[in-house]
């Protein structure tokens, strides 16, 4: 009996090393990896220059504390406000915690404004964590459920409804924020429409509330820009990073502008790890090869042949209902439950996730190249056309 708790549904895989856009078993069997440990390892496996990073930091200091300055913190801080056209950082450790952060931050912003019992508003189907305030935020009762009482101070509209947004507007006057993902992904892999977010980015201004976009799982180039809500060329007061960040190495982030930067004082929020020199390190290396490697652009001009084939390769398949998403963040809707799919995948060397109960969510590194693209679309095609043939599928 395993000493861990219950906590997955694991597959019967363990994995030993990677290389690239590879993934190899314990018994040597390799795997196309388009996943990425959840949209984690951008860069693929092993990437030279951030084992560089992470060994020669590990050589040097780990840990300090932010009771002092870190330098590689403020180098990558400033990295990321240049490509945010943002203000200030806070690290932390994950994702959840960034939307940790960016909830308190948007909570003492009411306070500061008068506002004893602040609301933000947020979507139905989101995700945005499982600590007891993301989960609260979280749009899935799946998630939330036996985890009662949950944390009052938010109020739910529909997912890309500004009519549900004004009238929030019209009739709360709690509110000072809007708490949301440019693209859905644990909802299904659902992209907000740029007019959307312009308008929800005006309405915000019209009453000083604070926009706040969770980037967690779609930035850091994965959509095509170095942050998604750049498509629809907007600027956030607070964005939410993680995931891709360090590339496995696990680091955070909570970005800021203007008003919205100079909410935190000094004893109103903190973390022991967030930000130390080796997360950074990595995080600085991930950012610097991104940059370096054109790998935003390349993200998008793949993602959209990969989208474009992969509709080709499924249209005469009626099961399937839509491919959509971004970049190389892309979703294939079913009009059935197919968690099944993730078994055979990995039978046949592919790692693909099944989210929303019916959606076939694909997250490839951002190196992935055109050869293995094609590969992934020939091989999950196969198998999805296959699969939807089979008897207890059809009856699904």
């Amino acid at each position: 009996m395993s000493a861990l708790m219950h906590t997955y549904g694991r597959l019967p895989v363990a994995f030993d090393h990677g290389e690239g856009v590879w993934v190899f078993d314990t018994e040597g069997r390799r795997y196309l990896d388009a996943l990425t440990g959840i949209a984690v390892t951008g860069l693929g496996h092993a990437h030279p220059r951030v084992v560089a990073a992470i060994a020669a930091q590990a050589g040097r200091l780990i840990h300090a504390s932010n009771l002092y300055r870190i330098p590689e913190q403020e180098h990558l801080a400033a990295t990321l406000v240049r490509h945010a056209a943002m203000d200030r950082v806070f690290f932390c450790n994950s994702g959840c915690e960034a939307n940790e952060a960016a909830i308190k931050l948007a909570r003492l912003h009411g306070h500061q404004r008068g506002i004893a019992q602040p609301v933000i508003v947020v979507m139905e189907k989101a995700f945005h964590g499982r600590t007891m305030a993301t989960l609260s935020a979280t749009g899935s009762r799946k998630v939330q459920a036996g985890f009662e009482p949950l944390l009052g101070g938010f109020a739910r509209v529909p997912y890309a409804d500004i009519d549900a947004l004004r009238h929030v507007a019209e009739h709360d006057p709690n509110v000072v924020a809007v708490l949301m993902e440019p693209v859905q992904g644990e909802g299904g892999i659902h992209p907000a429409d740029d007019g959307f977010l312009r308008e929800v980015r005006s309405l915000t201004r019209a009453h000083d509330w604070l926009l706040m976009v969770d980037e967690v799982q779609c930035g850091l180039g994965r959509t095509g820009r170095w942050f998604a809500h750049q498509h629809a060329g907007i600027v956030p007061d607070v964005m939410t990073l993680a995931k891709g960040l360090g590339n496995g190495v696990p680091i955070g982030a909570c970005v800021a502008a203007g008003r919205a930067a100079e909410v935190f004082t000094p004893g109103k929020h903190g973390s022991t790890f967030g930000g130390n020199p080796l997360a950074c390190a990595a995080a600085q290396a991930v950012l610097d090869t991104i940059e370096a490697d054109g790998l935003v652009a390349h993200a998008g001009a793949l993602g959209a042949q990969l989208r474009a084939d992969l509709q080709a390769a499924l249209a005469d398949v009626p099961a399937v209902v839509e491919v959509r998403g971004r970049g190389l963040m892309l979703g294939i809707q079913l009009d059935r439950p197919c968690g099944e799919l993730v078994g055979l995948a990995l039978e046949r060397g592919l790692l693909i996730n099944v989210t929303a109960d019916s959606v076939v969510r694909l997250l490839p590194p951002l190196v992935l190249q055109a050869e293995q693209a094609q590969l992934l679309v020939d091989t999950l095609a196969d198998l999805i056309r296959t699969w939807v043939a089979l008897p207890h599928a059809a009856a699904a």
